[in-house]
């Protein structure tokens, strides 16, 4: 069905067109409004900076301040629907709660409506197809300089040259439409009329994608006299519930946080219209008061459909707000979060790769991700309990303590744990040179690639250790014993260590600890093979025996350096910036504690 989708809407447009002229200026008027929006939400990417995103992580402390910033953003990008995007890209990469999200979507539906003022109150009453051209020249200039902030301005300018245009053309086609065909012969009153045109608007803002194209094309339907009043009414109503099928489209490729906000999102828009519907006559004569009081002429009805817009979505967070938490509580037990699979990408979706603070922030904790299990493989590898090993004061002796043989297929945990994990994270950091990604965020990026390569290896030489740990370890026997016993607490000890540097506050940390131990390290690989070559001249210790020593001593010690590598990489060299937005709002629990249980 989906194959034969795009053939029939291309052939039923190839006969409207064919039958009326007009209705193509129509089609046209959508098309370069949407393009237009299109072109305006590039800009935004481009010349924004990360500016949206940076304070989606710091705005979200508070339901009134979600819903704000839900309205200010939505007011800007003229597009609930990119609002709606953004903010699940943010929620599936952890970087905002479930309740901030959903402020958020409240918010971008008050702030849709400021699209609704403007086409109403400047968009009908002005040519402005005279400044749209202008706009569109400069845009387009702009589009093709190398700068990526004049780009982002020309394609911005652009946009809103595009979406002047397209206001302009859907204007004047229904001008010539009503001269030819009065589609107020269909007009319906009564119930029946208010459920096919909520329909009507519902279906539209699917097709179109967008509740503001269809805003739009009801108030030029409406000031050219194609449509009644009453329709218009519930064609907004309509548009409002159809523009939910983008947050859910958006949702398809999001972990379950993102399906939950759709959710809300969805039973947010479908309240808000069923109340409409139910108490559309107490709002109507609400709209007809305020817009008297307000000087709106009664037969505006392009501004009062403005008014009634307004009023049903304030109606609508008036009245879900006192039970937000209610509604969370009931979208989590619908959508429950799925058991934690240590063995799949947990933020690796498809919902993180639009936008460049959410592949950084998704990549991050996905490698924190590896960290946990690469730490579990390391120390079950070499026989050592985390939870007494987080516990001790004494590693020395915990070790020596620490006979019994853990019950593991190290091979085959590796490949379940570690290996499909670092698969997955260089799979999505293969897609950052797809995208439009600034320097320094691609950078990082490769640089948490590279640490998740220093994870693996790590776990690897660990994975060469097992078999001798296991010969010489379970059962004391002298001083082989004793040599292995010591590489098992220098790795305990850097693994313990690196774990306390990720509980310290990132202000509070410092590369000291990291270059002491990186030469310390360098130092006991020297002096092991000093005290090795004593033994065996002593006769403490066989040759066969020392060979195997000094093998595993190399893939300790090469164990150690990669865990400190990647410890540098991730805990030092990385953005303040970063910090700040990892660890806001609820969306870095476990960052505190990256080595834990």
């Amino acid at each position: 069905m989906r194959r034969l989708a795009l053939p029939i809407a291309i052939a039923a447009l190839l006969v409207a067109f064919w039958f009326s002229p007009d209705f193509e200026q129509i089609a046209a008027g959508v098309a370069i409004f949407l393009f237009g929006m299109l072109m305006l939400e590039d800009g935004f990417k481009l010349f924004g900076g990360g500016l949206l995103e940076r304070l989606l992580t710091h705005v979200t402390g508070s339901t009134a301040r979600s819903i704000l910033f839900g309205v200010l953003a939505t007011t800007l990008l003229q597009s609930s629907s990119l609002v709606s995007v953004i903010t699940i890209s943010f929620l599936s990469a952890g970087l905002i709660s479930l309740i901030g999200g959903v402020g958020i979507i409240f918010g971008a539906n008050i702030g849709t409506t400021t699209g609704a003022w403007l086409v109403a109150g400047l968009g009908l009453k002005v040519n402005i197809a005279a400044y749209a051209m202008p706009m569109i020249a400069l845009g387009i200039l702009l589009v093709f300089q190398k700068p990526k902030a004049l780009r982002g301005v020309g394609y911005a300018l652009g946009g809103l040259g595009f979406l002047f245009l397209g206001i302009h053309h859907m204007k004047e086609g229904f001008e010539a439409f009503k001269d030819q065909i009065d589609l107020l012969r269909f007009a319906l009153p009564g119930l029946l009329g208010l459920v096919v045109y909520t329909l009507l608007g519902t279906g539209a803002t699917v097709v179109m994608q967008s509740s503001h194209a269809t805003m739009v094309l009801i108030l030029t339907a409406l000031s050219a006299g194609q449509i009644t009043y009453e329709n218009a009414l519930a064609l907004a109503i309509g548009a409002n519930i159809g523009t939910t099928v983008t947050a859910i489209i958006g949702a398809l490729g999001a972990n379950f946080q993102g399906k939950r906000l759709a959710l809300a999102h969805l039973i947010f828009n479908l309240t808000t219209g069923m109340v409409a519907l139910v108490f559309i006559a107490p709002l109507r004569e609400a709209v007809d008061a305020i817009s008297a009081a307000t000087g709106i002429a009664a037969e505006d009805y392009a501004l009062k459909l403005a008014v009634f817009h307004t009023l049903f979505n304030l109606l609508g967070v008036a009245l879900m707000v006192p039970v937000l938490p209610r509604l969370i509580a009931f979208i989590e037990g619908r959508i429950v979060e799925p058991v934690a699979d240590v063995s799949r990408p947990k933020y690796l979706s498809e919902a993180v790769d639009e936008f460049p603070q959410t592949l950084e922030s998704a990549l991050r904790k996905e490698v924190q991700h590896l960290q946990e299990n690469a730490t579990e493989l390391i120390l079950h590898g070499l026989n050592l309990p985390r939870r007494e090993l987080w516990r001790t004061d004494d590693i020395a002796d915990l070790v020596q303590r620490s006979r019994q043989a853990f019950d593991l297929d190290l091979e085959e945990r590796y490949a379940r744990r570690v290996k499909t994990l670092h698969a997955a994270i260089m799979d999505f950091t293969t897609r950052v040179a797809d995208k439009q990604v600034p320097e320094d965020i691609a950078e990082r990026i490769y640089a948490l690639r590279d640490v998740s390569g220093d994870l693996v290896q790590a776990v690897k030489s660990v994975k060469h250790l097992r078999k001798n740990v296991l010969r010489y370890t379970t059962r004391p026997q002298g001083i082989v014993t004793e040599l292995y016993d010591g590489l098992r607490g220098e790795i305990a000890r850097i693994v313990v260590e690196i774990r306390k540097l990720g509980e310290t506050p990132p202000e509070a940390r410092s590369a000291l600890w990291l270059d002491q131990e990186r030469a310390q390290i360098e130092e006991r690989s020297r002096s092991t093979m000093r005290r090795i070559d004593a033994l065996i001249r002593k006769g403490a210790l066989n040759a066969n025996a020392a060979t195997s020593f000094l093998n595993d001593s190399g893939y300790a010690y090469g164990a150690m350096r990669d865990l400190i590598e990647a410890a540098r990489s991730y805990y030092i060299e990385r953005d303040p910036a970063m910090v700040v937005g990892a660890e806001g709002e609820g969306a870095a629990d476990e960052a505190g504690a990256v080595l834990g249980d």
